[in-house]
């Protein structure tokens, strides 16, 4: 069931609203930054949702990729060239159609994405510690209601991290 709001959001609440998720945006960045830094520093927040996708869908060819990132399909060309480089995906032409690419994980990039997720739920799980139950169930109603408004999957995913983790 879809919530719906019962009227308009005043200015001040809006604003309070949007001022309280860029907060929270921020310190999940950072957190995603630092679990990253921790495991490997050659990969970028942007590669490292890419290779989120692929852990969480699978082999995925490079348009939807790009349909999945919200990128352009040359921009997504660049990021996969720069992660089989690195040895944590593997590019290959689509044996059905030799016109798609199709991008799957290596041993060493879901090695990767299960230590960066590990880090992520830890410094999470410390975060949420200092809060109280009442703060806990409010932060999860709050979460779901604002994926759910976003069109964000529910977490039954492997590996989700909140962004299109996302």
């Amino acid at each position: 069931m879809e919530a719906r709001p019962s009227g308009p959001v005043n200015a001040e609440d809006l604003g309070a609203v949007i001022s309280a998720v860029l907060t929270g945006s921020r310190l999940l960045v950072a957190i995603t930054a630092r679990s990253l830094a921790a495991v490997q520093d050659q990969v970028t927040i942007p590669q490292l949702r890419m290779l989120v996708v692929l852990s969480t869908y699978g082999e995925t060819k490079l348009v939807t990729m790009a349909e999945q990132l919200d990128v352009n399909s040359s921009t997504a060309m660049r990021m996969a060239d720069r992660l089989v480089t690195a040895g944590l995906i593997v590019r290959e032409v689509n044996p059905h159609n030799r016109r798609e690419s199709l991008m799957r994980l290596t041993p060493e990039g879901r090695h990767l994405v299960d230590e960066v997720t590990t880090r992520r739920r830890e410094e999470i799980a410390t975060i949420v510690s200092r809060m109280t139950p009442e703060q806990c169930q409010a932060l999860v109603s709050a979460m779901t209601a604002f994926n759910q408004a976003g069109g964000e999957p529910p977490v039954n995913l492997r590996y989700p991290l909140g962004w299109p983790d996302p």
